[in-house]
């Protein structure tokens, strides 16, 4: 048995051997396996799966996620509620999450595959956070600009909290009219996160820019090539590849390979560098 925070449904199919590593890194007990039925297999996938199956790793690792997303979830009621909110109080939480991420990379990124639909945009972008973290310091970001990242995931979604429910957590694809209220996510986090003093541009740019793409067709200002930086385009393949590899109501999760190639086969949509580099970051991690 396990946290209903860990996974969305008591019984599923376990369909990849990323689920299956979710499971291992999870605090579940008790797990019953219908080998008959599922397409994964076990005993190929236990010796691989040692490192996230280390018990004192993933205990502190799963503390360091649900003190984020309590961290997390306080920080954006209050802004939510127009409260006033200090920026500096999400940078503990952004520490724990760079050090978990560095200490037991796997566990954190395999525990955030299976999200509860209540805590879903916030483990969301706890995953982003850790990812951009990650690659970040592959590419040769130093210890302060990597920490700074990471409070920049813990952010970056802040505006789909003003998104109606009916349409955030809709059971099927969305409407065009549907899409278009969902666009305007990026344009309200920045506003809204504009208001306060000390809010580093960096934070601003890629709460507000995470959905540019390199050819123009992103929003929410249509911006292309040299015009979008190094750390949005960073951002933007951490959320998409997060975006992928999640169940949705809509859509099975993408393994970790089909997520990568497929970013990859849309240069004119992502930076190929940084896609690549996730792909040898993921590969190292296993």
């Amino acid at each position: 048995m396990c946290p209903e925070a860990e996974f969305a449904k008591r019984r599923f199919l376990l369909e990849t051997e990323l689920d299956y590593r979710a499971i291992v890194a999870s605090s579940a007990d008790l797990v019953l396996v219908n080998a008959a039925r599922s397409t994964v297999s076990i005993d190929s996938t236990a010796g691989r799966s040692a490192k996230a199956a280390d018990p004192v790793v993933a205990a502190r690792t799963r503390t360091a996620i649900a003190n984020n997303i309590k961290v997390l979830g306080d920080s954006l009621d209050v802004i939510r509620q127009g409260d006033e909110f200090d920026f500096d109080s999400l940078q503990p939480a952004a520490a724990s999450l760079v050090d978990s991420v560095t200490e037991a990379p796997a566990v954190l990124l395999q525990m955030t595959r299976l999200k509860s639909k209540d805590q879903g945009t916030f483990v969301h972008s706890i995953a982003v956070a850790g990812l951009m973290a990650r690659l970040g310091a592959a590419t040769g970001m130093d210890a302060d600009a990597i920490q700074l990242l990471a409070t920049a995931g813990l952010l970056h979604d802040l505006g789909k909290l003003f998104i109606p429910d009916a349409i955030l957590k809709k059971q099927g694809e969305l409407t065009d009219a549907e899409r278009k209220v969902i666009r305007t996510h990026p344009q309200i986090g920045y506003d809204i996160l504009k208001r306060y003093p000390g809010v580093p541009q960096m934070v601003l740019d890629i709460c507000r820019l995470h959905h540019e793409a390199l050819d123009g067709s992103g929003y929410p200002l249509g911006l292309s090539g040299d015009e979008i930086s190094q750390i949005v385009r960073l951002s933007t393949v951490c959320d998409v590849f997060d975006a992928l590899t999640t169940v949705r109501p809509y859509k099975r999760a993408w393994t970790r390979e089909q997520a990568i190639h497929w970013m990859f086969d849309r240069g004119h949509l992502f930076d190929r560098k940084l896609v690549l580099s996730l792909g040898r970051l993921l590969d190292a991690m296993e």
